[in-house]
């Protein structure tokens, strides 16, 4: 289908493409079998000033929006799903500086990340904050002109490689969820260390660590925007980035598709290639429609968040719910239809597979999405009467 794209838009996409075929494909099955994080890839992204896409001009950017991000991220997932990770959660975790952040931390860390020196996670989730994000027990007490952060989070994409960290904390336990702040910690900032690197499913070229705490100190001008912002911080940070999820699900779709169906075309039995069986074609036929839709959903989401509207949770989940779950049914029919091989590391298509499954988990699992969804069509239908 045409998307309609522009020019400028068409250039950015072809140019994560190239990055993708020349960058990432020869070397993604060495990053999945290594846990190996993908640098060199993350400076060729930063060279391209992908980094700079989704900085605005003021920084040091290109101040592009959600669409050109989707594009870029769709092109990077279609190759290996670690990699896009990897640059997808560098903008969410930026995502809270350029929403909340005041005028001064945006000039003193944006353009870092612009140029891909600064690489940046966001730390929100722990070992009883995962879907309930209300669960946090990381804790930051004001100390004269210091914040004094103590607690760990877990599960954090970038972990140990980002050089900057959005971290939510407690402020004020009395308050419940409204006593959260946000807080911009530093790589190297004492009291602040790393957990081991965990040893995943998926997207294995990504870094995912714990992050830990000890009297860690950072300058009280470290808060994002004031106390008792951190729940409402976090929340808009992951409707802003759950359509970005959405165009991973499409891209690693798209890509199983692509190798399946070339693999389809060698693979004769009983005397034809499979793609001439029915039963083949109808998969391939439901596996591109499924995808198509995706897409669909996710640029018109995309589009819609850049058109200046205010509310954009509902549909922001719904590209995330669909895209990702789509993303896991194609896969597992790309490994289906190449039966055998599909099931073998020599072939890409069960490491889509492998992949795709933690895009229902992560930035709010599929259930939570189908719950904030339903919940605002009750709203909306409550303030219809």
């Amino acid at each position: 289908m045409d998307y309609l794209l522009t020019e400028e838009q068409i250039m950015i996409r072809d140019l994560a493409r190239q990055i993708a075929v020349e960058k990432i494909v020869p070397v993604r099955a060495e990053l999945d079998e290594q846990n190996k994080f993908p640098r060199d890839i993350m400076k060729s992204i930063a060279q391209a000033d992908l980094y700079a896409l989704f900085i605005p001009e003021a920084y040091g950017g290109l101040g592009k929006k959600s669409l050109e991000l989707c594009i870029v991220v769709e092109e990077l997932s279609k190759a290996c799903l670690g990699v896009a990770t990897t640059y997808a959660s560098s903008a969410l975790g930026t995502y809270p500086i350029l929403l909340y952040g005041s005028e001064e931390q945006k000039k003193k860390f944006l353009p870092d990340v612009a140029s891909g020196k600064s690489l940046v996670a966001f730390g929100l989730t722990e070992a009883n904050a995962g879907s309930d994000a209300s669960g946090i027990q990381t804790t930051a007490k004001l100390e004269g002109n210091e914040y004094v952060l103590n607690g760990t989070k877990q599960w954090i994409t970038n972990g140990g490689e980002a050089e900057l960290y959005t971290i939510i904390a407690i402020t004020d336990k009395s308050k419940g969820p409204r006593g959260a702040s946000a807080f911009i910690v530093e790589k190297g900032t004492p009291g602040f260390t790393f957990g081991k690197k965990e040893n995943k499913m998926g997207i294995r070229a990504s870094s995912t660590t714990e992050l830990i705490f000890n009297n860690c100190r950072i300058p009280k001008e470290n808060l994002i925007s004031k106390q008792g912002m951190g729940f409402i911080i976090a929340m808009k940070t992951l409707d802003s980035s759950r359509t970005g999820v959405g165009a991973m699900g499409v891209g690693v779709a798209q890509g199983a598709i692509d190798e399946s169906i070339s693999f389809a075309k060698n693979r004769v039995q009983f005397g034809q290639p499979i793609t001439s069986f029915q039963a083949i074609q109808h998969m391939f036929a439901d596996m591109q429609t499924q995808t198509e839709a995706a897409r669909a959903l996710v640029y018109s989401v995309a589009r819609f968040i850049d058109s200046g509207a205010k509310d954009f949770s509902r549909a922001s989940a719904m590209a995330k719910l669909f895209g990702t779950d789509v993303s896991m049914k194609v896969t597992t029919d790309a490994v289906q239809i190449m039966g055998g091989s599909g099931y073998m590391k020599e072939y890409p298509a069960e490491k889509m597979m492998r992949d795709a499954k933690i895009l229902q988990i992560f930035e709010g699992a599929n259930q939570i999405q189908r719950n904030v969804i339903a919940l605002d069509m009750v709203r909306e239908a409550t303030r219809a009467k």
